[in-house]
């Protein structure tokens, strides 16, 4: 009888131990699920939520809430545990790591690009980076994959497939011309040069395409990469100037000079291969191309009086040399936001954005605009339009005033964003689709 006791004393002790366990499980689930809620909330109320290109799915039927995929992301806070699943928080902060995709246990997530309300124009390519004109290849950013790690990976990937789609065949002077010499073009450079196919890469700016116009200081790469013909790159918080320098001594060592400064306009199916206009008027004969061009194309202008200025850019290299100027930001993106706060460091900064809140900025830039803002480092003008650029100041349309505001000025930079280049690919004859939520990369269900 007492061994019975002993026993039932033994259970009770134990039930008690595991019911107590198990409630302050159920309960640091739900205060975590709170915690998520109010993420998510706030994120709906500065418009981070809603997608902006590509962004994770979460399969709620076959997540475990295993957090790999959380703890995997770079980012922070684009996932969260809601309920005992997976959710999505800022999708709009998502730059296609896809580190959650890999991390995932149970293959329940999907990366996917648009959403069923807003579709995002990209060109159609198949699984060989190829598109619907048969020699013509797409990778990097034009492509659906902007972040700088995965857009080395397509240059290189696409190259190899071109090397095993060419012949002996046509007397182009090239076999490959590549376009853009951002992280997809100078991947694809390499490779090229690899599999020694003659080659020629255009850039209609400067070397590294958009990571050239970034802020001298800029982070652009949170993760390692595999560069071809150099290998493991294992740098992290990397900024602009190391990334640079390290382009151009591998292309260096590999003896590959990139044309600067050379905009191909035209594209045109010539006896089996391609012919490429430039806007110098420069011709070159190529079988196959590899468009490794940005999104963000050509400036966007905002068509005022003065703007053809020399005193207005659209870019801000290094923000460190610029002092003591009376400086009009225009913008409520990141670009706009992280330019005005490097200037405002030695400098009078106005910034002018037309709307009444920055609605995607990310939140380290949030949390810093507040403290300049505070501090009065920097002025804000929301619901402001720049209407006019005069040599020595600038007028800008404030609402709900009946005048013109005017302000003492030296420099102004724009950055309104850039205009697809889609004409530039539908004169060539690059089908363009847009996709709402379709998937860009998902585990095949077996």
């Amino acid at each position: 009888m007492e061994l019975l006791l002993e026993k039932i004393v033994i259970y009770s002790i134990v039930g008690i131990f595991v019911l107590a366990v198990l409630l302050f499980y159920i309960r640091k689930l739900r205060r975590e699920s709170r915690i998520v809620e109010e993420k998510i909330r706030v994120a709906r109320e500065y418009g981070f939520h809603e997608p902006v290109s590509l962004h994770p799915v979460v399969d709620v039927n076959s997540c475990i809430q295993s957090g790999a995929c959380i703890r995997a992301c770079p980012e922070k806070d684009i996932l969260g545990i809601r309920n005992g699943k997976a959710t999505v928080i800022n999708a709009s902060h998502c730059i296609g790591h896809g580190t959650c995709f890999h991390a995932c246990p149970t293959q329940a997530i999907t990366l996917c690009i648009g959403t069923e309300k807003r579709g995002v124009d990209l060109p159609h390519v198949n699984q060989y980076f190829e598109s619907n004109v048969k020699g013509v290849y797409i990778a990097g950013e034009m492509g659906g994959m902007g972040l700088i790690k995965n857009a080395v990976e397509q240059g290189r990937q696409a190259v190899e497939n071109i090397v095993r789609s060419l012949n002996g065949k046509g007397n182009e002077t090239y076999d490959l011309i590549i376009v853009g010499a951002g992280p997809a073009g100078i991947s694809a450079s390499l490779t090229a040069k690899k599999y020694r196919l003659k080659t020629l890469t255009l850039e209609q700016d400067s070397l590294g395409g958009a990571v050239f116009t970034f802020p001298r200081s800029k982070i652009v790469m949170t993760s390692p990469m595999d560069l071809p013909l150099h290998g493991k790159v294992k740098l992290f918080e990397t900024d602009k100037i190391e990334l640079l320098n390290l382009w151009i001594a591998v292309l260096a060592k590999n003896d590959i000079k990139i044309e600067e400064h050379k905009k191909v306009e035209t594209i045109v199916n010539e006896n089996g291969g391609f012919r490429l206009l430039t806007n110098d008027g420069t011709s070159y004969s190529t079988k196959k191309v590899l468009l490794a061009i940005g999104r963000g194309g050509s400036p966007r202008k905002l068509n005022v009086s003065g703007e053809e200025s020399t005193k207005v850019a659209y870019r801000l290299l290094e923000p460190e040399l610029i002092f003591n100027k009376k400086i009009v930001v225009v913008g409520g993106g990141d670009s706009a936001i992280e330019a005005a706060l490097l200037l405002s460091d030695q400098n009078q900064v106005t910034l002018s954005y037309r709307k009444d809140a920055f609605p995607r900025i990310k939140p380290k830039n949030r949390e810093k605009l507040e403290v300049s803002l505070s501090s009065g480092k920097i002025e804000v003008l929301l619901n402001s339009t720049l209407k006019s650029i005069e040599d020595k100041c600038v007028y800008i349309e404030v609402a709900g005033n009946d005048e013109y505001l005017q302000l003492e000025n030296d420099l102004v930079y724009i950055f309104a964003g850039g205009e697809l280049p889609s004409e530039f690919l539908k004169n060539a004859g690059v089908e363009i689709i847009s996709k709402f939520g379709e998937a860009i990369m998902k585990y095949e269900k077996r």
